[in-house]
């Protein structure tokens, strides 16, 4: 049987209760075997800000999953040379888990809505079905969307999840500020952050 694989992206800098509660809500929802959380090695979107070292990223995605064994840490980006674009790591996971198996993207309303300026869109949604997660205040024009990438819509599921208001750049700034962080992000990651003097 062809496994049902979750793919969480992201810088995870640092990986806080949203992204793991995304993801819950997801495996849940659409029943997925897995949820693999896949830190971005040289993201080709944020040239202009400075992003933490690969190897502190990977390792608090891994103290933030720990004991979920449904949740599984991919090295898919981190380890190949960059720029890396969504196709690409896509395409290195159907090689890692075979041809066969059926990836949901997980991705907000608001990336949703600027996929046509992704890299090659059309291919993206080929190669997985998209799981977007409703973003409040975002407005989709999905007839449009549909229109400029057909076959869009019905690669489309909906996860419905409580909202909740973090961010890794809040996260990041309350540090700098010297503001509490605690039970934004697991106590594991905040340990983490402090031991090695992350966003100070």
């Amino acid at each position: 049987m062809s496994p049902r694989l979750g793919i969480l992206g992201g810088t995870f800098d640092p990986i806080h209760h949203g992204h793991l509660v995304a993801a819950q809500e997801a495996l849940y929802q659409l029943r997925l075997d897995r949820m693999l959380f896949v830190p971005a090695g040289d993201p080709p979107h944020k040239p202009s800000r400075p992003v933490s070292p690969a190897p502190h990223r990977v390792r608090m995605v891994e103290l933030g999953t720990a004991g979920q064994t449904d949740f599984v840490v991919s090295r898919v980006d981190v380890d190949r040379p960059g720029p890396h674009y969504t196709v690409d790591t896509l395409q290195s996971l159907h090689q890692a888990w075979g041809p066969e198996a059926c990836l949901y993207f997980i991705e907000g309303s608001d990336s949703l809505a600027d996929i046509l300026s992704w890299y090659r869109p059309e291919r993206l949604i080929e190669l997985a079905e998209l799981a977007v997660v409703e973003r409040p205040g975002v407005k989709l024009d999905l007839d449009e969307l549909e229109r400029r990438l057909p076959g869009l819509r019905e690669r489309i599921h909906w996860v419905r999840m409580s909202s909740l208001e973090i961010s890794s750049t809040d996260l990041r700034a309350r540090v700098r500020e010297g503001r509490p962080i605690s039970y934004l992000l697991p106590a594991a990651v905040e340990a983490y952050v402090r031991e090695h003097g992350l966003y100070r």
